[in-house]
Parts: C-alpha cells; sequence; structure tokens
C-alpha cells in the first residue's frame, strides 16, 4: 500500500524460495478483496503503509490484528508517529473497540544509547505507548534486503558483516511481535473492521499468479 513499493520490489526480485511474495497498487477500494483473497492461503500478511494518515492507512489499522509504527532515534520522528496514534485512538473511538497496536524503535545504534534515543523512549512513555522490548538495529544486513532482494537467511555471510548479528537481532523482534499478535492463553484480537471484510457472503476470486 505504500506509493514507493520498495517490499513489493524487494520480494518480486529478490531469493525468498517462494515463501514472501508481493502485491502492488493496492487501493482503498481493492485492499479488503486482496485478503479475502489470501486467507486460508497464506500465515501472515503485512500491510506496508505510508505515514500519511489517510483512508487507506485507516482502513488497513481497522482491518489488521496488530499495528505497528516505526519509529527512528529522534523526537522528530516520534512526534509523527503520535499523529499515526492519534488516528489509531480516531478510528478506536468511532468503532467502540481496541485496537493491537505498539510502537518499535528502528535503525538503533548497536553500540550505544544515545541521548536522543532516551528522549524518544521517554516521549513514548509519557503518552503511555506500548514499545516492542526489542528494538532493529542498525546493521549492513537489514540494508542489503532492500538493495540486493535477499532475506537474511540468503544472504552471502562472507559479503555481509555482522550477518549473523542482524539474524538474530530480527528473530528476537519477530518472537516479540508473535507474543502481540497472539499472547500466552489469549485469541488472536482482530481489527474492528475485520469482520465486515470477512463476514458470510462475501467472497473472492483466488489469489493471481504471483509476480
Amino acid at each position: 500500500c505504500d506509493p514507493l513499493a520498495c517490499v513489493t520490489d524487494c520480494s518480486r526480485h529478490g531469493c525468498n524460495g517462494g515463501n514472501l511474495f508481493g502485491l502492488s497498487g493496492v487501493a482503498t477500494t481493492t485492499l479488503s478483496d486482496h485478503l479475502r483473497r489470501l486467507r486460508g492461503q497464506v500465515e501472515h500478511v503485512i500491510i506496508d503503509l505510508s505515514g500519511a494518515a489517510d483512508v487507506l492507512v485507516a482502513l488497513a489499522i481497522g482491518l489488521s490484528d496488530l499495528t505497528l509504527i516505526p519509529v527512528q532515534g529522534c523526537v522528530m520522528d516520534a512526534r509523527g508517529a503520535i499523529q499515526v496514534l492519534d488516528l489509531i485512538r480516531y478510528i478506536e473511538n468511532n468503532a467502540r473497540a481496541n485496537i493491537n497496536h505498539a510502537v518499535f524503535l528502528t535503525r538503533v545504534n548497536p553500540i550505544v544509547t544515545t541521548r536522543a534515543m532516551r528522549r524518544v523512549k521517554l516521549l513514548l512513555s509519557e503518552n503511555r505507548i506500548r514499545l516492542v522490548d526489542t528494538p532493529l538495529v542498525e546493521r549492513t544486513a537489514f540494508r542489503e534486503l532492500f538493495e540486493q532482494g535477499d532475506t537474511l537467511s540468503s544472504l552471502d555471510p562472507a559479503k555481509v558483516s555482522n550477518l549473523a548479528k542482524a539474524q538474530a537481532n530480527a528473530q528476537a523482534f519477530a518472537n516479540d511481535v508473535l507474543m502481540l499478535l497472539s499472547p500466552a492463553g489469549e485469541e488472536v484480537r482482530h481489527g474492528p473492521f475485520s469482520s465486515m471484510c470477512y463476514r458470510a457472503g462475501r467472497t473472492a476470486e483466488p489469489v493471481p499468479a504471483r509476480a
């Protein structure tokens, strides 16, 4: 759903062994139909969004089991994330439902915690915003994913520095996300719009051939 379509390009040209594929050109009028087509065929659907607080973003948030908002280590970026969080609160108030969401820190310095990063964490804490425990650290391997179209498992450790550390960081982050999706002993909390998307009687054609 991001107009830049970086994730789509990565999945189309990458070496992912068929485990990942992307759909581009998704719009407000087609998002629900794509989700119905994919239901029961894939384990997880990741909707990549722009940072704009528009109708498409609001719809995707309302359809999602978990919304993740990335924040880099600066207060300006954190304030931009708070705008998205305000949109989430608006949807919650009007839909009279809770939306499962959290902020995660990205491109974190692996050596030191900067003063700016401490200020970001304080700002999030003051606004009672849930934070994913594991941040994504700034690593060459993560940049290579988009530049080469590979996955962390298909990158060559002889050509990419600290690949094992990036893999461990990504695995820890993924585990945290899965815990947020389905906490121990609890059912998955679906988005408030999902019942309208998947209600009985609404069908869709099979998923088109993968690009």
